[in-house]
């Protein structure tokens, strides 16, 4: 067994005079060293592996979770699409079509008549067209009591096509009361106006 002495004696230059006792401690630290060294170099590789890893896992993360969020998000807009096509549907087919607006005029006439309202105007203003729709002012002049009159703007509004009654005036008459008003009514526009208003659009353009 080697002291405390003996191994502050061992001359550096000339190990080969070491006692063997020095000499394999020596060299059992050297291989010891050798094998620390080359655990830690391989070690940093792997830890820059493992750092690395782990970011892109982090990554990863982050794009799940906004891949995640639009797809939440297409879902709600598709179901707000489908929503808006079938409102828009709905709002169509109280719309008439060019066709058809002679038949809603008679019907805004007949519902003043069979409230015994007396017409003194009615009398259809130019369309003026608003994108895909058409609206046509209808200016009237009706005479009648006070609860015939409110009737009249009650049926009118439960028409199945939309109208409706603006810029309303009541004075009082001779037979009653009189009310001026400007009936509005909306037609859709068929494929030929929507190519017209289209043509027309793109020549202002130019």
């Amino acid at each position: 067994m080697i002291n405390m002495d003996e191994l502050k004696n061992l001359n550096p230059k000339n190990p080969g005079s070491w006692p063997w006792v020095a000499k394999i401690l020596s060299f059992a630290l050297m291989f010891l060293g050798v094998v620390v060294a080359g655990a830690l170099f391989d070690w940093q590789g792997q830890w820059e592996t493992l750092q690395n890893a782990k970011k892109e896992e982090v990554g990863l993360k982050d794009t799940f979770l906004v891949k995640k969020k639009q797809a939440i998000n297409l879902d709600l807009i598709k179901k707000q699409l489908v929503e808006t096509q079938e409102s828009f549907g709905a709002l169509l087919k109280q719309l008439p079509s060019k066709s058809e607006m002679d038949a809603l005029l008679t019907d805004i006439n007949q519902a003043g008549l069979g409230r015994g309202l007396q017409f003194e105007l009615f009398r259809p203003g130019p369309e003026t067209v608003n994108g895909a729709f058409a609206e046509q002012p209808i200016t009237i002049k009706v005479t009648g009591n006070y609860d015939d009159i409110g009737k009249f703007s009650s049926d009118i509004a439960m028409l199945p096509r939309i109208v409706t009654l603006n810029e309303i005036a009541i004075n009082p008459s001779a037979s009653g009361l009189t009310m001026d008003a400007i009936a509005k009514t909306f037609r859709y526009l068929d494929e030929e106006e929507v190519a017209s208003q289209k043509k027309a659009a793109g020549a202002k353009k130019r």
